[in-house]
């Protein structure tokens, strides 16, 4: 699977994969991500909402944007198909406005976890490198973030959690009851993997990755894999 997901888009000459062929290839490496169908017409998307279940996030799915949140690419907690035609209309309208035929994304909204971030980069001199912090606004606001050169080991994957000062969240806080590490570590250790075995990702980023509480695991909401 993932072999034909990345050859495919390379057989297009594009080396961006959308959402969707990225999250494929996460959840072939045994990482939960969201339940989601693209959809490319709007009946298709109303169908598609019924089965996913209410509240949906309704998406642009497409290689040519891969920043949806600036894009204005993303409605979220979407509760009817009233509040789903209105999404459906503005995005493709704002896609329209850019020349992009897009395909929707229509996923499950997830809401509950810690919005965390796993990326990697493919240094020039190191090879893979892997990344993890806090997801959601917190990225770029805290810059608070550790990073490994890959592959790495359970023992790297817990320093990297621990070292962040968000830690302190995952750990429980108050309200916030201890999240699930346990699963976190797994999605290192399988990030670092992938991009060992596959030298053609130059970069890949889950954000945000939605670490639920102890027990409950974890769940992809957004994934991006550029190849090179």
């Amino acid at each position: 699977m993932i072999r034909e997901v990345i050859g495919a888009a390379l057989g297009e000459g594009r080396k961006v994969l959308n959402e969707h062929e990225s999250k494929l290839i996460l959840a072939e490496c045994g990482i939960p991500i969201t339940r989601e169908i693209v959809a490319r017409t709007m009946e298709e998307v109303v169908e598609a909402a019924e089965e996913v279940g209410y509240p949906v996030v309704l998406k642009i799915c497409s290689h040519a944007v891969t920043h949806k949140q600036d894009f204005g690419g993303v409605h979220i907690g979407i509760e009817d198909e009233k509040q789903l035609l209105a999404a459906y209309d503005a995005l493709s309208e704002r896609a329209k406005a850019q020349n992009i035929t897009p395909a929707f994304l229509v996923q499950e909204m997830v809401e509950s976890g810690v919005e965390t971030l796993v990326g990697s980069k493919k240094d020039e001199i190191f090879g893979p490198t892997i990344l993890f912090g806090l997801g959601g606004i917190f990225t770029e606001i805290l810059e608070d973030i550790s990073l490994r050169i890959c592959p790495i080991e359970r023992e790297d994957a817990i320093e990297m959690i621990q070292e962040i000062k968000g830690y302190k969240i995952l750990k429980g806080y108050r309200h916030i009851p201890p999240a699930d590490v346990d699963a976190l570590i797994d999605v290192l250790l399988k990030v670092s993997a992938l991009v060992v075995e596959h030298p053609e990702i130059k970069e890949l980023d889950i954000n945000p990755l939605f670490v639920r509480e102890r027990g409950k695991g974890v769940v992809a909401a957004d994934s991006l894999i550029i190849l090179e």
